[in-house]
């Protein structure tokens, strides 16, 4: 094993969310995340004598989580060999339609301070504030110096794991998963996407991303006079 897999080991290990965000992704919208991560100086073992901490903060924007299936993910673009050998997996397994959720980040860093005080003191500062204002969606992350987006990374992954099994439960309530017999068994949050994307066309949206959303689901024959037409009327 490299010495960075060990780093990058030890950084996860070392992560603990002191306090999480009070409500779960949005399953139909998206969610603002604000963070602040609390780490240890990397200098601090060169000058013991100071007791600081450092204080990232930031934000992460999720995108309105999608239903795709790996019929969809194997048109997507940017995913290594393996990636793909695993989606192929999935595929055979479950099926080229069987569905999952998608869900897609944007980090914002804002501005880093260093503070007087132990890690533990400030993390506990910052939360006391956090709750005296009742914010819901703001998390607090104790992590590694050097590798404080590490703990960032695994607050997202399990933060999303969490959030799941509610997202899945709001699109099974509404449907969304049921597989569309005349459409090769997409789900049908398929279908309403690609409605979407056909009034966005006639309202003068690109319809190259239409074309391009129809050859992922592997629905351009479903729809092909259709999107011809589009182009007749106009």
């Amino acid at each position: 094993m490299f010495e960075s897999d060990k780093d990058l080991i030890k950084a996860v290990e070392k992560t603990k969310v002191k306090r999480k965000p009070k409500q779960h992704l949005a399953t139909f919208g998206n969610t603002i995340i604000n963070y602040y991560v609390v780490t240890e100086p990397i200098y601090t073992d060169l000058n013991s004598n100071k007791n600081e901490t450092v204080v990232r903060t930031g934000k992460v924007n999720s995108g309105k989580p999608e239903i795709v299936t790996p019929t969809y993910a194997l048109n997507l673009k940017g995913f290594s060999d393996e990636a793909y050998k695993y989606l192929e997996f999935v595929s055979s397994k479950f099926g080229m339609n069987s569905p999952g959720v998608l869900y897609q980040y944007k980090n914002e860093p804002g501005n880093t301070n260093i503070l007087s005080g132990s890690v533990t003191e400030v993390s506990n500062n910052i939360i006391n504030e956090l709750d005296k204002k009742d914010d819901k969606l703001t998390a607090v992350i104790v992590g590694i110096d050097e590798l404080w987006d590490v703990s960032l990374l695994k607050f997202i992954h399990d933060f999303t794991a969490e959030s799941l099994v509610q997202n899945v439960s709001e699109f099974n309530s509404r449907g969304l998963l049921n597989p569309q017999p005349n459409f090769g068994g997409v789900p049908k949050a398929t279908i309403q996407r690609i409605e979407i994307l056909f009034n966005e066309v006639k309202k003068g949206a690109d319809p190259e991303i239409l074309k391009t959303e129809l050859d992922r689901w592997g629905l351009f024959d479903h729809y092909e006079e259709r999107f011809l037409g589009l182009f007749n009327k106009q």
